[in-house]
C-alpha cells in the first residue's frame, strides 16, 4: 500500500462539554477542600508569624543629617613689581611647603643696587670709625698741645708784667705777650671743641652715625626690592592654576598662580533645630560622600551656631575631618550620622517589633500561651535598626514582627521563623 493509499489521520477526540464541567466542578471542589484544611489548620494551631527578640545590647543613638564639604578658600598669589619672569620651578597640580620658590623674576638690576647699598655702609660705617680711632684722639692730642702753649703764655705774659713794672721792658712787649696768651688760649678753646664734636656724642659722631643709619635702610630697601624678585609661597597647599610662563612680564595686582591652602576640611549641616538638645561640640560622626556612598570617614562636631534659620527651622552645625580621603572635593555632598548617646547592655527590641514608635503610646506584640497579646511600652534611644525598650517587655521574650500585618491581638499564633537582624 502506497502512502497515498494509507487513510488520512485524524486528531484526537475533544471531550464533550459536560465531561469539561465536571473536571472544573472536581478543581473547584478540591481548592476549596484545601483552603479549608488550611483554614482549619491556622484555627487549631494558629496564624504562623515571623518574631523578633529583645535583648541585651550596647546601643548608639545617631542623628542623621545631609550637608556638604568645605574646605580653605584659595589664596591668588602675585608680583609686587612690574619684571620679566626668569624662571618658575613648579607645576600646576603641585604640592608646595610654606618658602617653596613658585617664580623667579629677572634680577640683575636688583643685585647692583644691593651691592651699591652695602658698598655705602661700609664707607659710612668707616667714617664713623674714623671719627672715633682717629679724629677723637688728634682732637685730643690738638688740645693737650694747645693747653701747653696756653700755659707758656701765660707764664710769659706774668714775667713780662713784672719786668714792665720793674722798668726793664716797655709797654709794647707787654702788649705782645698780652696778644700771644690771648691766641693760645683761643686756641685752647677751639681745640676743646674739636674733641667735643668728635666725641660719640659730639656733632661729627651724629652726622656720621646718621649717614649710617640712611645707608643701612638703603641696604634694607635694595634687600627687600631683591626679595621681591623671588615669589614664595606663603602657606602650604596645592597649587590649582597657573596662569605665567617663563619670559612673560608680570605687573602688580595680576594672579599669577592659585594655591588652596592645606588646612581643616570641615562638613557644613544644616540640621533640624529639634535635635539642639541632642548635640554638642565633641560628638564623634561617620560620613559618607554621596559620590562614594560605600566608603565612609571619621568626623567630628566642632561648631554649633548660636541662631537659628527661622525660615527653615535648621541650625548650622559644623564638623571637622581629621584624615579627609582623597575624593574629597568642595562643596561635595555628604551624608552625616553623628552619635549623640551610648548606652551599653540596654533590653533592646529591633525596631520592626516596636509599633507605634514615635507615637504617644507605642506597644509590641507579643507571643504568650500561643497568643498575639497587644502590650504597650516605654522606649528609651533609638540606635541603627534597635529600640531601647524600659518597660513592657523582657530579655529574650518574642515580639511578632510589623511584616505580620494580618496578626490582630487575642488571635492565636504559632511561630515558624525569626527576623534577622544585623
Amino acid at each position: 500500500m502506497t502512502p497515498a493509499d494509507a487513510p488520512p489521520v485524524l486528531p484526537p477526540a475533544s471531550p464533550p462539554a459536560s465531561l469539561r464541567r465536571r473536571l472544573a466542578i472536581w478543581l473547584l471542589a478540591a481548592l476549596a477542600l484545601a483552603g479549608a484544611a488550611y483554614g482549619a489548620r491556622n484555627l487549631i494551631l494558629g496564624q504562623p508569624v515571623q518574631i523578633v527578640a529583645a535583648s541585651r545590647m550596647d546601643l548608639a543613638q545617631t542623628v542623621v543629617a545631609s550637608g556638604h564639604i568645605i574646605s580653605p578658600q584659595r589664596v591668588s598669589i602675585g608680583a609686587a613689581t612690574t619684571e620679566r619672569v626668569a624662571r618658575i620651578p613648579v607645576q600646576e597640580g603641585q604640592s608646595v611647603r610654606r618658602g617653596d620658590v613658585l617664580v623667579e623674576l629677572v634680577d640683575e638690576d636688583e643685585r647692583a643696587a644691593l651691592a651699591q647699598a652695602r658698598a655705602s655702609v661700609a664707607q659710612a660705617e668707616a667714617k664713623l670709625r674714623q671719627l672715633r680711632e682717629v679724629g677723637l684722639p688728634a682732637a685730643q692730642q690738638s688740645l693737650a698741645q694747645a693747653e701747653a702753649n696756653a700755659l707758656q703764655s701765660r707764664q710769659s705774659f706774668e714775667r713780662n708784667k713784672t719786668l714792665q713794672a720793674r722798668g726793664f721792658i716797655g709797654q709794647s712787649q707787654l702788649d705782645e705777650a698780652r696778644r700771644a696768651l690771648d691766641v693760645a688760649e683761643s686756641l685752647v678753646r677751639a681745640s676743646r671743641l674739636q674733641v667735643q664734636s668728635n666725641a660719640p656724642s659730639g656733632s661729627e659722631s651724629a652726622v656720621a652715625q646718621s649717614a649710617l643709619d640712611q645707608a643701612r635702610a638703603s641696604l634694607r630697601a635694595a634687600q627687600a626690592k631683591l626679595d621681591q624678585m623671588v615669589i614664595l609661597a606663603p602657606v602650604d597647599g596645592v597649587l590649582i592654576a597657573r596662569s605665567v610662563e617663563p619670559g612673560n612680564v608680570v605687573q602688580p595686582g595680576k594672579e599669577l598662580m592659585a594655591l588652596a591652602p592645606a588646612g581643616e576640611t570641615q562638613i557644613v549641616v544644616q540640621m533640624d533645630e529639634r535635635h539642639l538638645a541632642e548635640i554638642a561640640p565633641g560628638q564623634k560622626a561617620l560620613a559618607s560622600a554621596d559620590a562614594f556612598p560605600g566608603e565612609r570617614f571619621a568626623a567630628e562636631l566642632v561648631f554649633i551656631n548660636p541662631g537659628v534659620d527661622a525660615a527653615r527651622g535648621s541650625v548650622e552645625v559644623k564638623l571637622k575631618v581629621p584624615a579627609p580621603p582623597g575624593y574629597l572635593r568642595q562643596d561635595m555632598t555628604v551624608s552625616v550620622d553623628i552619635e549623640v548617646a551610648r548606652r551599653a547592655a540596654v533590653l533592646a527590641v529591633p525596631s520592626e517589633g516596636v509599633r507605634d514608635v514615635s507615637g504617644a503610646q507605642p506597644w509590641v506584640l507579643a507571643v504568650r500561651n500561643g497568643r498575639a497579646v497587644r502590650q504597650p511600652v516605654k522606649i528609651g534611644m533609638r540606635g541603627a535598626g534597635h529600640v531601647e525598650v524600659t518597660e513592657g517587655v523582657t530579655a529574650g521574650e518574642a515580639l511578632i514582627s510589623s511584616a505580620n500585618l494580618q496578626v490582630q491581638a487575642g488571635q492565636r499564633v504559632r511561630v515558624v521563623a525569626a527576623t534577622k537582624i544585623p
